[in-house]
């Protein structure tokens, strides 16, 4: 079973050339879709309200076979309203509400069976559900792979000095960690990204991967560092795009045999050709994403036809 744990939302889409369009989406829950629509058995561990837009979060699960074990709650579902340039690029603004009241008192329950545990976004930076999302992947270290996306929101989460340290946090617990140029750049001003992921992975992960939007993504593990052109197609929207990215990276990982804790030392040997491999993958699936409105991953069998 692969685990993502994180915050869940409604996307409202808007732009000055289109009537407004709604889609289920958060980063976490984005990655959780993937990740099932590649093959993979995959559960969703987040917060969404009893009203009309929590009934169409679970009702998307449900149609793209993601269990999701806990139920809603009395508060309303988060809402991201993405305003798209002419360019396709959206930029977001947030209601949010991110707890998760119980979460340790049924860890043993919900990772069950989990041979990899996925986290980021909002859900490693917002309080008050940050803090228990990090005693999660503590108590998970020992039993399953680690990932962390930080997807950096300064709309939401400002201070960069919390940023930054909260972000280190995760990055030390994880195996796979996956960032954009803008998310490092961010994070620390005035350095390259490629010299913060290199800082990131002393860190601790096996695999520090960076995409670049057209640059095409860079990763680097202890065997050296590895590099792709991103494949060219027509630009709908980026959204998702990242997510997609994250899911067909760890569903990779999960092909080659690289999940669970006792899988660690393994994943510390991938090779730069494996990296390459996985990199390409990753990168088709994020190309087919921004292809077509909204956060809208690929399956395998789209993958594996190009």
């Amino acid at each position: 079973m692969l685990t993502v744990i994180g915050e869940t939302l409604i996307d409202e889409v808007v732009s000055d050339t289109a009537p407004p369009r709604v889609h289920v989406g958060g980063s976490p829950m984005n990655v959780a879709v993937g990740l099932a629509r590649l093959g993979h058995p995959a559960q969703f561990i987040g917060r969404y309200g009893d009203d009309d837009y929590g009934h169409l979060i679970r009702s998307y699960l449900s149609d793209n076979s993601v269990l999701f074990p806990i139920g809603p709650d009395s508060k309303p579902t988060s809402v991201a309203t993405a305003r798209l340039d002419p360019a396709g690029g959206a930029a977001y603004q947030f209601q949010l509400v991110w707890e998760l009241p119980g979460l340790l008192e049924r860890r043993e329950a919900l990772l069950q069976g989990t041979t990899l545990l996925h986290v980021g976004s909002i859900a490693t930076m917002l309080a008050p559900g940050a803090d228990d999302v990090l005693a999660l992947v503590e108590v998970a270290h020992p039993l399953a792979t680690i990932s962390y996306d930080p997807n950096c929101r300064p709309s939401i989460i400002a201070d960069r000095g919390f940023a930054s340290s909260q972000a280190e946090r995760f990055v030390a617990l994880s195996d796979v960690v996956k960032a954009s140029d803008e998310d490092l750049e961010w994070l620390y001003p005035g350095r390259p990204a490629l010299e913060s992921a290199r800082e990131w992975l002393a860190l601790g992960p096996s695999v520090m991967i960076v995409t670049r939007g057209s640059k095409g993504p860079w990763g680097i593990c202890a065997a050296g560092s590895a590099e792709v052109t991103a494949p060219v197609t027509s630009v709908t929207d980026t959204v998702g795009a990242g997510d997609s990215f994250m899911a067909a990276l760890l569903g990779a990982l999960v092909d080659l045999e690289f999940d669970g804790a006792h899988r660690r030392s393994d994943l510390r040997r991938i090779t730069t050709a494996q990296l390459t491999d996985v990199l390409a993958y990753a990168a088709r699936a994020a190309a087919v994403t921004v292809s077509r409105a909204g956060a809208n991953p690929p399956t395998r069998h789209e993958l594996t036809d190009h």
